[in-house]
């Protein structure tokens, strides 16, 4: 799917009007110049004929290289001149010019056929607020994921190192056209929401679409869309991220409150997911046990059948940042 699509067509339309900005600009520069230095005119207009002679030139044949190279001699002339005058007339050398946010892409968005770095730093930008999950993406990450708060016991901290190379390994390994589904489970303030955020910015920073929400929000979402108000939700973003953005993340499994449209909806989305080969992260509290007596066969059958079960260990890292 590649990048937020309402994201990636505004954020276009952005750079084209930044363009259409940038140019204006410069023509209004330039009016006011050509009416201080009626010069200027004939000299743009030579300027803007450097291709044409080129051109014919090469046409004419004979001495095509001496005849090209005079021409571009006669431009760096012209520029010359035309920055003398502005100058001598009290306007900066270059006050015609266009002058465009990003020297390489020039405000267009891509640069050598690529997307421009200034337009992904935008796009990745505009990604970490429609994932649910800007906050988070703040300050969590796999570099800020500390082990140390697990050191208290070698065998915690051991088998703590592997599921952050577990969660590090699905990052930099992942691809939306092979869907990988993994279920973090443990108690609270073992890091499950701080690995899922980091994952998140790693495949958002990749060019993928992400989507965050508790199941308490997931919730509220589709009754929202149930009672006739499709387009908004909790999260102002209707329904559709559930099912079509690439990576899906589901926090707090079990939090919600279960009974037969929140257990429909939730199966719905599950299931729907994994027949789309979409990939999905969920967090719980829970074990596996306790799923099972909250959710009926059907739901964690497709969990514990379709996705990898991460389990955290160790005490409550909240605690020990209080304890330092």
């Amino acid at each position: 799917m590649g990048y937020n699509p309402i994201n990636y067509s505004r954020i276009r339309k952005e750079y084209e009007n930044k363009y259409l900005r940038a140019r204006e600009a410069a023509n209004m520069r330039r009016s006011e110049a050509l009416f201080a230095i009626p010069e200027l005119e004939e000299i743009d207009r030579a300027l803007g004929n450097t291709g044409l002679v080129i051109m014919n030139a090469a046409m004419q044949g004979g001495d095509v290289e001496k005849k090209i190279a005079e021409a571009r001699l006669e431009n760096l002339a012209l520029q010359d001149r035309k920055k003398e005058l502005l100058v001598k007339h009290g306007f900066p050398a270059d006050y015609t010019d266009v002058k465009y946010e990003c020297p390489l892409c020039n405000d267009e968005g891509f640069y050598e056929f690529k997307i421009c770095s200034c337009m992904k730093k935008k796009l990745v930008e505009a990604a970490y607020e429609s994932s649910g999950m800007a906050q988070l993406l703040m300050t969590q990450s796999f570099d800020t994921f500390d082990l140390s708060y697990y050191a208290y016991d070698p065998r915690t901290a051991g088998h703590m190192k592997r599921v952050l190379d577990i969660a590090k390994d699905y990052a930099s390994a992942f691809d939306p056209s092979v869907p990988t589904n993994m279920i973090f489970m443990g108690g609270t303030g073992l890091g499950k929401t701080h690995l899922s955020t980091a994952i998140a910015r790693n495949v958002i920073e990749n060019g993928h679409d992400v989507f965050y929400a508790g199941a308490i929000t997931l919730i509220s979402d589709f009754e929202m869309q149930r009672y006739g108000n499709s387009a908004g939700g909790e999260t102002g973003l209707g329904t559709s991220q559930y099912f079509d953005c690439d990576l899906l993340i589901i926090d707090d499994l079990g939090t919600e409150v279960i009974n037969q449209f929140t257990t429909t909806v939730l199966y719905n989305v599950i299931n729907t997911r994994i027949s789309r080969k979409k990939s999905t992260i969920i967090n719980t509290n829970f074990s596996q046990d306790e799923l099972r007596a909250k959710y009926a066969d059907r739901i964690t059958s497709r969990i514990f059948g379709e996705y990898r079960v991460i389990p955290f260990v160790g005490r409550d890292v909240r605690l020990g940042k209080l304890q330092r």
